[in-house]
């Protein structure tokens, strides 16, 4: 079996399930050992049934205290059966699995690993794995790895697949060279992919992690590097001579530009008027106010003749610019036709976008990746936007910018992301920051709290709406989850129905939706038709509603302090008080001391910086970024320090071996090679 040939090739695997396995990015046997877990767990202490004071996941010591009953019903089988001791008991039932009924005896003991439920006054167990004594001894020795998946492919069918592949591949491909593995002091590749899934221990995990993070980081900015040595600087095809339209907007804005703002536009505006393209990276901490800036770059370009083109990352945000940008040309008289292309358009919407293209030379154009579909034909662009830039892949980036001639390219994030940090990643990008929120937003008032707080963060968010308001609750997993003790995005749904009484609209939005589902859930709590929006970070990107004053996010303990900065930046971006309630559902001295730094701060590269120095190599268990770049396994703030030797590493390499020629860098050369060629065909 080689690591190219496809996903079907592995024994077990099907149409059906293969087209699973596409669904969470799986095509090849190579892509499967790529998936990393998302999490691990380990197995817990034994406990009676007796024992059990809450429900959640327990393992279950317990005696079989009756003969497993088998009934049959039109849709499933069931068995039925009870477990414990003289001092309690336990309800045990399987669906579709008639079999175990012949695996338990009746006196004999056994531990049962699953979720605990409760049922009136008895606890019950469903599909609970079953153990001898001695096999769940050697489960507690290990970290059980847990994937990301999707509706039909489970975590033991993952799991089955990637031992399956281990045990069949014979991998042995060490590409890096060894004077750095051992100048890093880095584990083999083939030890790192196999402790990845299946750590024997703490130890040999962060081993493992250690390697492929550098792998990542390493193979990130090497390609990077090789590709500016190929790019060259090209004339500047489309210069500002006219700047009238400038003043007359800013005079007319109901606001005043910050400090940070203006500063940020000049150094755009001397960019333009160089000698050579320009390409500068914006960062601009959530609500800082890029999108005006944004605006200001478009103008200009009309002004002078130019087109120019802004790319979101989803339709509702290409949506929400499209009416945001009519409106300040509508309002300050600008004679400017505005242009909107996304995906969801009718076959005659995109006609007439594709013929307005061709007939303002001086457009704005928004949209999403639509924007680079090979239907979309530009007519003198000399300015490309790309908003939220680490949600495209760099070659996506790249076609973009091909579309005009040579145009102009500015970079929008609202990542918080440390300076020397964003140096190393963004290559040879030049950086402007803003870092002041507009003096007319008020900043947002903070808590963290434990699970008993949430009656009252329930009754503080109706009290809200019934004001007017509306309010998000983020939950970090989308569906109840077998191996995870997380809230979950659907049952968090019923449960706030429940609670409410149906006197409050309740929305629920995750990544699985469809596109068409996302943006319609979206616009309908745009429009205030949801007063409660109970979703996943689906939103951390997502479109601008000022009427929303609640940010609760269940599990906090679980995001990055940078995401968890992002997300209440949903709210505060109108001119009432807004709230976020964090709760901590570990309450532990760790997670405590990384909350309160957001309790204390609304500034997010002060934040971004707090979190560079707390979080060490045990920290990495459901606590990563999300969205920076395109890293599977790696996080920049977590692991900053492997990041920048990651970079003095490959400015080594490339001074001794620029093409890459020696023979110790022949391996590192072809998986360079090749991964730059799938990037140019994406």
């Amino acid at each position: 079996m080689k690591l190219e040939a496809p996903i079907t090739e592995i024994k077990g695997i099907g149409s059906k399930t293969e087209k699973l396995m596409n669904r969470i990015g799986v095509y090849t046997v190579g892509d499967i050992l790529l998936h990393y877990p998302r999490d691990y767990v380990k197995f817990k202490e034994p406990i009676k049934p007796s024992e059990i004071q809450s429900e959640g996941t327990y393992a279950i010591l317990g005696k079989v205290l009756s003969v497993p009953i088998l009934k049959r019903t039109n849709r499933m089988e069931i068995v039925q059966t009870k477990a414990g001791d003289y001092t309690g008991s336990i309800d045990l039932v399987w669906f579709r699995m008639p079999y175990i009924g012949s695996q338990l005896k009746p006196g004999e003991t056994y531990i049962f690993y699953g979720k605990v439920k409760s049922k009136g006054r008895q606890y019950g167990m469903e599909q609970p794995e079953i153990y001898t004594l001695e096999q769940y001894q050697a489960k507690m020795q290990t970290l059980q790895p847990v994937y990301g998946k999707t509706e039909g492919l489970s975590n033991a069918m993952i799991t089955k697949t990637i031992r399956q592949v281990l045990e069949d591949l014979s991998l042995t491909y060490e590409y890096l060279p060894e004077s750095i593995r051992k100048k890093e002091s880095l584990c083999e590749y083939n030890f790192a992919i196999k402790q990845i899934h299946f750590p024997e221990n703490m130890e040999n995990l962060i081993i493992a992690r250690q390697r492929l993070v550098f792998d990542e980081f390493f193979l990130f900015i090497l390609q990077m590097q090789l590709q500016k040595e190929k790019k060259t600087l090209f004339p500047n095809d489309f210069p500002i001579k006219n700047e009238t339209v400038i003043p007359y907007i800013l005079s007319h804005l109901p606001y005043s530009l910050t400090k940070a703002q203006k500063k940020c536009f000049d150094e755009i505006v001397a960019d333009m008027k160089k000698g050579v393209a320009m390409q500068r990276l914006v960062q601009g901490d959530v609500g800082s106010g890029k999108t005006i800036v944004a605006f200001l770059c478009m103008a200009l370009m009309g002004e002078n003749g130019h087109q120019s083109a802004l790319m979101a990352p989803t339709e509702v945000l290409a949506r929400q610019h499209y009416e945001t940008f009519t409106k300040m040309c509508n309002d300050f008289e600008l004679k400017r036709k505005v242009i909107l292309l996304t995906g969801s358009l009718t076959a005659k919407q995109k006609r007439s976008a594709y013929e307005d293209m061709q007939l303002y030379p001086d457009a704005m154009i928004i949209g999403t990746q639509a924007l680079i579909q090979e239907k979309a034909l530009y007519n003198n662009l000399g300015l490309v936007i790309t908003d939220e830039q680490h949600r495209f892949g760099v070659r996506q980036r790249e076609t973009f910018a091909e579309k005009g001639l040579h145009p102009h390219i500015l970079v929008m994030s609202a990542t918080p992301i440390p300076r020397t940090l964003a140096i190393i990643i963004y290559g040879d990008m030049d950086i402007s920051v803003i870092d002041e929120i507009p003096a007319k937003r008020l900043p947002n008032k903070n808590c963290v709290v434990g699970t008993s707080y949430r009656k009252t963060a329930y009754d503080f968010i109706r009290k809200e709406i019934n004001a007017g308001h509306q309010a998000y609750v983020i939950c970090p997993l989308v569906e109840e989850s077998e191996e995870l003790e997380a809230e979950n995005v659907i049952d968090y749904a019923q449960k706030l129905e429940d609670y409410y009484h149906g006197d409050i609209r309740i929305g629920c939005l995750n990544g699985k939706m469809k596109s068409t589902e996302k943006n319609s859930i979206m616009e309908a709590f745009a429009a205030h038709d949801i007063d409660l929006l109970v979703s996943t970070t689906v939103v951390e990107v997502g479109v601008n509603v000022p009427n929303a004053t609640v940010m609760m996010i269940e599990n906090a303990e679980r995001f990055g302090l940078a995401q968890l900065h992002q997300l209440r930046g949903r709210v505060g971006r109108g001119e009432a008080q807004s709230y976020c309630i964090m709760i901590d559902n570990a309450q532990s001295k760790e997670s405590k001391k990384r909350l309160e730094i957001l309790n204390k701060s609304n500034d997010g590269f002060f934040i971004a910086g707090e979190d560079l120095k707390l979080r060490g190599p045990g920290d990495f268990f459901g606590i990563r970024q999300s969205g920076d770049l395109a890293f599977q396994i790696a996080d920049i703030y977590q692991d900053a320090n492997v990041l920048k030797q990651a970079a003095e590493d490959v400015k080594e390499l490339l001074a001794e071996d620029g093409l890459l020629e020696k023979e110790e860098n022949q391996k590192l050369a072809v998986l360079v090679e090749r991964s730059m060629t799938e990037q140019m065909n994406l």
